[in-house]
C-alpha cells in the first residue's frame, strides 16, 4: 500500500480511496470538488486552511490501512 504524503493533491488521495473525503472534510477541507481545490497538495491546503496536515495525513493512511 502506498501511504499518502503531503505532496500529493486532494484529487490524487480521492482517486486513491473516495472515503478519504470524510477525513479531509472533518479537517476544515469541504470544498473537495473544485477544480482549484483537487489541484493543490495537502501542504498548500493545510496552510490555506490552517490546519495541521500532519495530523490529517496520519488519520488518512490509519483510515486506508485499516481496509
Amino acid at each position: 500500500m502506498q501511504t499518502i504524503d503531503k505532496t500529493m493533491t486532494i484529487r490524487e488521495v480521492l482517486e486513491k480511496d473516495r472515503g478519504t473525503a470524510r477525513i479531509m472534510m472533518t479537517f476544515g477541507l469541504h470544498c473537495l470538488g473544485c477544480p482549484h481545490a483537487t489541484a493543490e497538495t495537502l501542504e498548500e491546503a493545510g496552510q490555506v486552511h490552517g490546519i495541521n496536515v500532519d495530523e490529517m495525513i496520519h488519520q488518512i493512511n490509519e483510515y486506508l490501512a485499516d481496509k
